[in-house]
């Protein structure tokens, strides 16, 4: 189904997990897609993989994301949807964090797509969709997770305000929050499969629904909220865990 026919739509970190399955059901739904990531490399096997056009751009730098907006204006015009999901993970104790880390999560989390937001506002098409991801852990208080948890919280709270201050051009701003998704992100982490193993199933033992959720759950998700199906829900967000947050 094309619900999505010849919308501009704008994916940044759209080289892997989420971002990249979303760009993937952006691009069937009929979208013109372009997808953003701070790897030159990645960012374009991404793009030439999914058939959709790729633009270097790394979300911590308010000078690249002025950049890319001003790439995207020149070479697409207007936009109708963006989804702002690039973002890291970043765990420790409160008196574990270094100021690195607490930099680098803030800067991509939560300066980051504040500024992509901001800088990307003149580019939107009255009646376009904006969508955040953000997590389920904005929700709940888990140790070790004080900076990402912070990052999504304050990302939730700017979405409500953008929704308000959108309202007027009819452009909706949303946020999806997933819970335990199967990503690389679990790769990533350089555990062997017995000690991953471990994690999985500890994780959903925390889920009432006993899975974790996938890339294509918050993929259908995001396509949903910029689309007409969706036309009156803005400043919601969208808790997609499971249940996890009632346990």
């Amino acid at each position: 189904m094309e619900n999505l026919k010849n919308k501009v739509a704008i994916v940044t970190g759209g080289n892997s997990g989420i971002g990249y399955t979303a760009a993937k059901e952006l691009k069937e739904q009929g979208a013109l897609v372009i997808i953003t990531g701070r790897r030159k490399e990645a960012i374009e096997k991404a793009a030439a993989e999914l058939g959709v056009t790729a633009m270097v751009a790394d979300q911590s730098s308010v000078a690249d994301i002025e950049s890319l907006a001003a790439n995207v204006k020149a070479n697409f015009g207007n936009v109708d949807i963006l989804f702002i999901n690039a973002g890291i993970l970043g765990m420790a104790s409160i008196e574990q964090t270094t100021e690195a880390m607490f930099d680098d999560v803030i800067d991509i989390n939560f300066k980051g797509a504040y500024f992509t937001l901001s800088r990307f506002i003149p580019l939107l098409n009255n009646g376009a969709s904006v969508v955040f991801l953000s997590s389920n852990t904005a929700s709940m208080t888990n140790q070790n997770a004080s900076v990402y948890s912070s990052s999504k919280a304050a990302l939730n709270s700017v979405m409500k305000t953008a929704a308000l201050e959108l309202a007027p051009r009819n452009i909706r701003v949303n946020a999806v929050s997933p819970g335990p998704t199967e990503t690389e992100v679990f790769t990533k982490l350089n555990l062997d499969e017995a000690t991953l193993k471990t994690i999985k199933e500890a994780t959903v033992n925390r889920v009432p629904l006993k899975r974790m959720g996938t890339s294509a759950d918050v993929a259908s998700m995001v396509a949903h909220l910029c689309s007409d199906a969706a036309k009156f829900i803005t400043g919601a967000e969208v808790l997609m865990d499971g249940g996890m947050v009632l346990a």
